[in-house]
């Protein structure tokens, strides 16, 4: 039967289409991964994205086209996760807007509706890059046009732009040299293709007069860290006060400094120059450090916590505690990571990193959750950045958005907050410090690759710096060796590691005695950071 158009509810069962091949393709689409790290997110971040509009698209009683792809659209924008995710979103509501006032749409219409997806989608991306998901997007509007200008048929116009989309996934590895090396097509382009897939099956499934269900696979919701944990982490606090202060004076010895202050606790960061220092460290003497401290300086901005008082008040608390002029919000997955990121004035940890995407949705929720005008939002991760700048639009309250894109840059970024500085400085120069750390991370490759002429086996632990694959090799102490040699140079003075749930401390003591003996120039710190997948964080300052 020819169909001349398409109302709201045939664009639910279309979306329903679309969400469900998503969630069985989302694996393969994860698998995609361009380095072959163990935490290949996109397709479930698009497929998440997908399942939270499809279900607000559901609860819409109207039959107007332009009511459910505004629903469609909310959904998408609440529940976006992963950069994938927010373009995804931006897609449906450029979308959506095109349709505003339609009951029905035609082949044109939904051409134009494409177009103006694929242009919201180009402007959320600050830098956009060809060969991606918006090449695609780009592609197949562009592909819908011209099948619209031939025919008036709805259906036929789809699948003509489904083949468009097709043929530009396969040229992505053309056009971005990293996938064409690591011998991939671009993993939101795939998820994009699926999208449109699931929508054809979906109308074949309606001209066979076939009901299709929803797949609802999303897995259980993440939980913010503080504030919800299902530990007691006071009986593990083993140095119970968070001290920090600024040091001034004339030819500080920052190295001297830190190993004299290094017995006193953990947790110890000494950063700045040798007029103006910033000082923390987990102490049970914090008097001691201070002492230390006055021994090269002045003392400033003396702060001293009782870390085991701020945890058992922050369990008691829902409301994120007493009002305050300003706030801050982080994601980090790991429990160590997470106590460090409260012992260093964050009010909020979201749990969330490199395999576990917050929606914007829960980043939103977290800001709310802060009692206080003005938030700070520390992403520490590539891949939630785009998110944490959604929940900022979408917020009631002051929100800056610190683009830090590792747990060390977060850190970095924590060192530089003033809780009674104005949020605009603040968030000024939490930024201006982010560039003041390199970031390291040690994996364990998932499957065979090519990257950067690095002949990689499933198995070989692999070393990143910056994002940047460096090292590659089957031992450990050999992999971080070789990662270390590239990431410090003449001006490195601290190496901080935080290692991961899949390791013991008597491994990861091993580890650092080993790199100790080798850059004896250097000082190092070991923490516990408790994040999965990856054996080592590295900080280098």
């Amino acid at each position: 039967m020819y169909i001349y158009s398409f109302d709201g509810e045939q664009l639910k069962y279309m979306l329903v289409g679309a969400a469900n091949l998503l969630a069985l393709n989302k694996s393969e689409i994860d698998a995609l991964n361009v380095f072959p790290v163990p935490d290949g997110d996109t397709g479930t971040n698009m497929y998440l994205t997908m399942l939270a509009g499809v279900k607000q698209a559901r609860q819409v009683e109207s039959g107007k086209i332009s009511d459910v792809a505004a629903a469609v659209a909310r959904g998408c924008l609440m529940g976006a996760r992963g950069n994938s995710g927010v373009i995804l979103s931006q897609i449906f509501s450029g979308f959506a807007r095109a349709l505003e006032g339609y009951s029905h749409a035609g082949a044109a219409d939904i051409a134009r509706a494409f177009v103006r997806g694929a242009e919201a989608a180009y402007r959320a991306v600050g830098n956009p890059v060809e060969g991606t998901i918006l090449t695609v997007c780009r592609e197949t509007a562009a592909g819908l046009e011209k099948a619209a200008a031939r025919s008036k048929d709805p259906v036929r116009v789809l699948v003509l732009g489904y083949r468009a989309a097709t043929l530009a996934l396969a040229r992505t590895p053309e056009q971005l040299p990293v996938l064409r090396d690591a011998g991939v097509v671009d993993a939101g382009g795939k998820g994009l293709v699926v999208l449109l897939e699931g929508i054809i099956k979906a109308l074949k499934d309606a001209a066979a007069r076939r009901d299709i269900e929803l797949f609802d696979l999303a897995a259980s919701q993440q939980k913010e860290f503080i504030g919800g944990r299902d530990r007691d982490f006071t009986s593990d606090i083993e140095f119970a006060y968070c001290t920090e202060f600024i040091l001034t004076g004339r030819n500080i010895p920052l190295d001297s400094l830190r190993q004299e202050l290094s017995p006193y606790g953990d947790c110890l960061l000494v950063v700045g120059d040798d007029r103006a220092a910033k000082v923390h460290i987990h102490s049970n003497h914090p008097g001691l450090v201070l002492e230390c401290g006055l021994k090269y300086g002045a003392l400033q901005s003396v702060q001293i916590g009782n870390m085991e008082e701020q945890s058992q008040e922050l369990r008691r608390s829902t409301t994120g505690g007493e009002s305050k002029p300003l706030g801050v919000v982080a994601v980090g997955v790991g429990e160590g990571i997470a106590t460090i990121l409260q012992s260093m004035g964050v009010d909020t940890v979201i749990e969330g990193g490199q395999t576990m995407n917050p929606s914007a949705e829960q980043l939103l929720d977290a800001v709310n959750s802060v009692n206080a005008p003005a938030v700070i939002l520390l992403p520490n991760n590539k891949n939630i950045l785009l998110s944490a700048r959604q929940a900022a639009a979408m917020a009631d309250k002051e929100v800056h958005v610190v683009p830090s894109v590792s747990i060390p840059q977060g850190f970095a970024a924590l060192l530089a907050y003033n809780p009674y500085a104005a949020a605009m400085e603040n968030a000024a120069k939490m930024e201006d410090s982010l560039g003041e750390v390199k970031t390291g991370e040690v994996t364990m490759a998932v499957r065979d690759a090519v990257i950067d002429g690095k002949n990689i086996t499933k198995g070989d632990f692999i070393g990143m710096a910056d994002d940047r694959l460096v090292a590659v090799g089957r031992h450990l102490n050999a992999l971080m060796l070789d990662l270390l040699q590239v990431m410090a140079d003449e001006d490195t003075g601290l190496v901080t590691f935080y290692y991961g749930a899949d390791m013991t401390g008597a491994e990861a003591r091993e580890v650092t005695r080993k790199m100790q003996e080798e850059f004896d120039e250097l000082d190092f710190e070991l923490h516990y950071g408790g994040q999965p997948l990856y054996q080592f964080i590295i900080s280098v300052e």
